[in-house]
């Protein structure tokens, strides 16, 4: 072992503290959600630089709160990037606004954002998992969501109207701004008059895709009967509920997002195979998935696709998983699609093309 007063043993020592107590950066994460920080500094766009008392004034109009602990909180977050902080040189306050990265916790006009998808994250469910990490390994028949919940995710979530609600609130938040990237961006839906949607929850896509491509005639938004019952009526959608592994609605293009990366490799072929008997000659699969990179490396999109592995691993299947767009074409190929190609539209999502 070298000298432990080396440059490097300081700064091994350091990066393995900061690792250790990763825990502090999304549990106040998800403190400043539940606080309606994020809404509080926005305010219609001002973004004004607001002290921790003045923030506390806004969401706890009542009074009350500690502003000293907020903003231990709000500095640990600037320094990841959240919040902006600027020091008023006479009075030495610190007053914080947000970053571009604050801005994503913001609700929009349709009461979206990346809020629910934090909250979504870090429900006690969820968290009871995450010490169980290592089973995975020992034991991957079933995840640790299993272990420590008694039942797998999905069906623990159709029980509690609560979580499915914030699944779906969380998935809608995400799902739009991605969308809009696609949609500006690539002309995917070329062609198709009936689409059909997997796992399509809320039906936010479809609305969107119907709304650009005018073209597109009829969508299904096919999900569990417990997601669809609670799905709002949508002009030109029919929300049918059914089980991809059984069978699929029948379309000229069949749409999935963040549907593959959460089962294993059987499961996906077996989904790939149901639909490619869904599509007529010519008819697309169109896959928006996480995809992962050749190479790993500790850039800021890396880490987040390689974080996500581990999010599957923990709470939806410990064999399910984020794949590289070569895992991903032999999947389809093992399926029936004898044609592929990968449309990189996001940093996070890949579109990924089937076609039968």
């Amino acid at each position: 072992m070298e000298d432990e007063t080396a440059d490097s043993r300081n700064k091994a020592r350091l990066a393995i503290v900061e690792l250790a107590n990763m825990i502090s950066v999304p549990m106040s994460l998800n403190a400043v959600v539940r606080l309606n920080v994020p809404d509080a500094i926005w305010q219609g766009g001002a973004n004004t630089p607001l002290s921790a008392a003045q923030i506390l004034s806004r969401v706890l109009p009542s009074g009350g709160g500690d502003p000293e602990n907020l903003q231990r909180i709000l500095r640990m977050l600037t320094s990841y990037g959240v919040f902006a902080e600027n020091l008023d040189s006479e009075s030495r306050e610190r007053r914080y606004s947000l970053t571009d990265i604050g801005k994503t916790l913001v609700t929009d006009a349709d009461g979206l954002s990346y809020a629910p998808y934090v909250l979504q994250h870090h429900q006690d469910a969820l968290l009871r998992a995450w010490p169980l990490v290592h089973e995975a390994v020992l034991d991957p028949t079933s995840e640790p969501f299993v272990k420590a919940n008694g039942e797998a995710a999905y069906s623990y979530y159709g029980k509690k109207p609560e979580m499915n609600g914030l699944m779906q609130k969380a998935m809608s938040g995400v799902s739009v701004p991605f969308m809009r990237a696609i949609l500006n961006n690539y002309d995917v839906f070329k062609g198709v008059k009936r689409l059909v949607d997997v796992g399509g929850s809320a039906g936010d896509c479809l609305r969107m895709i119907l709304q650009k491509h005018p073209h597109v005639e009829e969508g299904i938004n096919f999900d569990l009967p417990e997601v669809i019952a609670k799905a709002p009526v949508i002009p030109g959608v029919s929300h049918v509920g059914g089980d991809m592994f059984k069978s699929i609605p029948g379309g000229d293009a069949i749409f999935m997002k963040w549907i593959l990366t959460t089962w294993t490799d059987d499961e996906c072929k077996l989904i790939m195979e149901n639909c490619y008997k869904a599509l007529p000659v010519g008819g697309k699969l169109i896959a928006c998935e996480p995809v992962l990179p050749k190479d790993s490396d500790d850039s800021h999109r890396t880490r987040a696709l390689l974080e996500g592995d581990i999010f599957v691993m923990t709470i939806y299947r410990a064999k399910g998983k984020h794949r590289t767009d070569e895992e991903f074409k032999q999947l389809g190929l093992s399926a029936g699609f004898p044609h592929f190609r990968a449309f990189y539209v996001d940093y996070f999502y890949t579109v990924l093309e089937f076609q039968k």
